[in-house]
């Protein structure tokens, strides 16, 4: 009996003595799991804002149309659209349908209404289905309006005697041409706008990965060029030579690609440069929660609330989705401002990675 007991106890000594020697679980405080949990959530709702907020309080208005016709009917058109769709549109008058075309064409409005014998509803369907859609319905509302006003007047004709009773009123058709179409491969115009959050989370991961994974800043700002000249080609390629997405010249789509890739990473890295972990979440909020929502990607950047649509256009996002769309529907529209907020976002991030590489050579020579 004695036996056992000792050879029990020498099993059970190792065991004792690991249970003594392991540390004891040290439990969250309460008040800060309960602070991490708020936390969290609270992220969540901020990001769903910064998604929803745009869609949610967007409304049609001041949508750059323009009108050709007649003098007397440009000007009675432009007073019917201020008093039925007040705010909706913005009007530019011109004098015949070709003016009109070349402004659409340089994307100085996104349609036109061409008055006349033969009253035409100019569309760009490269706009985006949202500026089509309203269009279409402007020429729906033209088209009664004329059966209308033929009707009309084909009854005060019979009524005083110059027509036979019976007549029937003529025929006006109003004409739908689309100026500037969408590729026949993205019909709907949902790649295009599909396709910027990829860019833009792209260019945010890359700039990540640089900063934690790549050590010095000389071999940073290589590795930032390489990817942004890499990603600008493959991303073209599968846009542009894969699904059709993009149209026009492929080089010059795959520079701004390649730009605007290379701007968002750029920005990520120098500001982690600069600030350390806290810059990557500075560049992340900047580009993905700030930058993306208000880059008018899937609607006109008029319908967004207040001026935000136009600050939109500061930021990378907007800057690329607008230089893409300039680039491969409209080849004569006014580029230059995208891509010099492109070239500025690259210059911020590349003055930033340069300032954090004097910064910590000069604190390692202090400390020497």
């Amino acid at each position: 009996m004695s036996i056992s007991t000792e050879r029990h106890v020498e099993r059970s000594a190792p065991e004792t003595r690991a249970a003594q020697a392991a540390p004891a679980v040290v439990h969250t405080p309460w008040a800060r799991a309960v602070a991490l949990a708020v936390g969290a959530a609270a992220v969540v709702v901020v990001i769903l804002l910064a998604f929803l907020w745009p869609t949610a309080t967007s409304t049609v208005k001041d949508l750059p149309i323009g009108v050709a016709g007649p003098a007397a009917q440009v000007t009675a058109v432009e007073k019917q659209l201020g008093t039925e769709a007040d705010g909706a549109f913005a009007v530019t008058s011109y004098s015949d349908r070709q003016a009109a075309v070349d402004a659409i064409q340089k994307r100085e409005v996104y349609g036109a209404i061409v008055l006349g014998d033969t009253p035409e509803v100019l569309t760009a369907s490269a706009n985006g289905a949202a500026v089509t859609q309203i269009l279409n319905q402007v020429a729906t509302t033209l088209q009664t309006q004329a059966d209308a006003q033929a009707a009309a007047a084909v009854e005060q004709a019979i009524a005083a005697g110059r027509a036979p009773a019976g007549t029937k009123p003529p025929t006006i058709t109003v004409k739908v041409t689309d100026i500037v179409p969408l590729s026949s491969r993205d019909a709907r115009g949902l790649g295009l706008a599909a396709s910027s959050f990829p860019l833009v989370l792209g260019g945010m991961i890359g700039g990540v990965l640089i900063s934690l994974l790549v050590a010095g800043s000389w071999r940073r700002l290589s590795a930032v060029v390489l990817y942004g000249v890499a990603g600008g080609f493959a991303v073209a390629g599968i846009l542009q030579g894969w699904f059709g997405i993009l149209q026009g010249d492929f080089w010059l789509n795959t520079l701004a690609v390649g730009l605007a890739m290379f701007a968002t990473a750029a920005f990520v890295v120098g500001m982690n440069a600069l600030f350390g972990r806290v810059g990557i979440a500075l560049g992340a909020v900047l580009t993905v929660l700030v930058g993306n929502p208000l880059s008018a990607a899937a609607q006109p950047l008029q319908f967004l609330v207040g001026p935000w649509g136009a600050i939109g256009q500061w930021f990378v996002p907007g800057a690329s989705v607008s230089l893409l769309r300039d680039l491969s529907y409209f080849p004569s529209a006014d580029a230059p401002f995208a891509w010099l907020v492109l070239l500025g976002w690259a210059a911020v991030g590349v003055v930033g990675m340069l300032a954090g590489h004097f910064r910590n050579q000069e604190v390692t020579e202090a400390a020497a």
